[in-house]
């Protein structure tokens, strides 16, 4: 079962190291075991961040990470992919995906994650859902009716294929070029998360071009 990963508090430096002298694997990051494949266009390196909207970790990645999300050139393609190990994970995760069927996923996306962790919203029932989504365009039946939708519940099964195939232990995670895994622990903290990312981007980079 998918448990947050406890945040390391102590920083350790890795903004320098990141940027200053290789990192080192299963120290800094992981290898998945197998690569899973990635979805973006030849040329292009894909980032996706694993996470759950319960999760008080991800909630706090966020700044960091859309800043660094916003300084990335155009051939880093970022994705998100919601965890999915039933009960709530899986209710947020029809969520994120009703949100982005009905268009709305970006003005939606920062405004959950804070309604449930500084509204103190659960936002776990449909019902609950669909009022939350009435204030960004669409009517309560309209979010109904994605949440419940067979495109909907399709895509939250292909997300739990693929968080099954990458062997995440837990959330936040950011995985890079389906092959590197950069997790609190193993960055030192939430903030050096984007700062590992963008070094193995720069690896991925530097082994296309061997």
């Amino acid at each position: 079962m998918f448990k947050t990963l406890m945040v390391a508090l102590a920083g350790l430096g890795l903004s320098t190291l990141a940027s200053a002298a290789p990192l080192v694997e299963g120290q800094h990051y992981e290898v998945l075991p197998e690569a899973v494949e990635t979805r973006v266009d030849d040329g292009q390196i894909e980032v996706t961040e694993a996470f759950w909207y319960g999760c008080p970790h991800c909630y706090n990645l966020e700044d960091p990470l859309n800043a660094w999300v916003a300084e990335q050139p155009e051939d880093v393609v970022f994705k998100r992919l919601p965890a999915t190990m039933g009960g709530d994970w899986n209710q947020h995760a029809m969520a994120f995906y009703a949100a982005q069927e009905l268009g709305i996923l970006d003005a939606v996306h920062d405004d959950f994650f804070h309604a449930i962790h500084e509204g103190g919203r659960r936002l776990t029932e449909a019902d609950d859902i669909a009022a939350f989504f009435s204030d960004y365009g669409v009517s309560e039946e309209e979010a109904r009716e994605a949440l419940a939708s067979f495109g909907v519940k399709s895509q939250v099964n292909q997300a739990h294929a693929r968080m099954r195939a990458m062997r995440l232990m837990g959330v936040p995670a950011l995985i890079i070029d389906g092959r590197y895994l950069v997790t609190p622990s193993s960055a030192g903290s939430l903030d050096n998360m984007p700062q590992i990312a963008d070094a193995l981007v720069e690896k991925v980079r530097e082994e296309r071009t061997d």
